[in-house]
């Protein structure tokens, strides 16, 4: 009997987009469990049973230090060592807006240093920060995909993507320009906001003043991926603006990601 793919999706007090990531990846073929971080701390859970991991979108905490790092913070410091061995195994991870904001604080991504066979974790080498617009962004966006990316989740996508996002602090920026340097010789650079065409742009385009306009990165293998837009919401024809007047992409671009990480745990069975 063929093996299922199992993910986990990981969920905190303030978490709101984990039943949402479930129902993805359970539409493209996984089977998939939501657990709370404390019971992978104390053992009732454990990451080495599953195949992919996901960190969900919300607001983790309220986000009350800055966004994402109380949950880093606990992650790192409570079940690190089990992350550790994740990203050691060459099993996937996917941050999806403030899960994103959660592994960029833990150090994960951008992950130069990552290999199968050894742990993902770094020290921190870019952040996020408050949206140069001074507020909440809540709309649907586009994206390019970097040419040459590692990036297992974003295989065969279409060069721009809409996607919607949902968020207060999104803006990336590198702690320095040799990490910027090595993010991009290094082609770790996934997503770029771009406009229709697929030209970058100021403000609307860019939603958050990200440097280089990015939206999500990956690291060295490719397996670990972050993102600020929400695939998850992307997962329907009728859930894009355009669905009603024919501009709607055949298949929704949110579930491909999805489908790839998949398709891709089930050859690694």
């Amino acid at each position: 009997m063929a093996k299922e793919v199992k993910a986990i999706v990981l969920r905190v007090a303030g978490t709101n987009c984990d039943r949402e990531t479930k129902y993805a990846f359970e539409a493209a073929g996984a089977e998939v469990e939501l657990v709370h971080v404390n019971a992978v701390a104390r053992g009732e859970k454990k990451l080495k049973d599953y195949h992919i991991m996901a960190v969900a979108g919300g607001f983790s905490y309220g986000d009350d230090i800055s966004a994402g790092k109380v949950m880093a913070n606990e992650m790192s410091r409570r079940i690190g060592g089990q992350m550790d061995g994740f990203v050691a195994d060459g099993k996937l991870i996917i941050g999806i807006c403030n899960g994103f904001q959660v592994l960029v604080k833990t150090g994960f991504l951008p992950g130069f240093a990552a290999a199968p066979g050894k742990s993902g974790a770094d020290r921190q080498r870019v952040t996020v920060f408050n949206n140069d617009s001074g507020k909440f962004e809540c709309r649907w966006i586009h994206l390019k995909l970097a040419e040459g990316t590692p990036c297992v989740f974003t295989r065969g996508l279409p060069p721009v993507i809409s996607l919607p996002i949902a968020h207060g602090e999104g803006k990336l920026i590198f702690d320095s320009p040799e990490t910027r340097k090595e993010l991009w010789e290094k082609k770790l650079g996934v997503f770029q906001y771009v406009d229709e065409k697929g030209n970058p742009g100021p403000y609307p385009v860019n939603p958050n003043g990200a440097e280089d306009d990015l939206a999500g990165i990956c690291n060295a293998t490719g397996r670990v991926f972050g993102l600020m837009p929400h695939p998850e919401r992307h997962i329907f024809k009728t859930q894009h603006p355009q669905w009603t007047r024919g501009g709607a992409p055949a298949v929704p671009h949110g579930i491909l990601i999805f489908k790839n990480a998949v398709r891709f745990a089930k050859k690694e069975l």
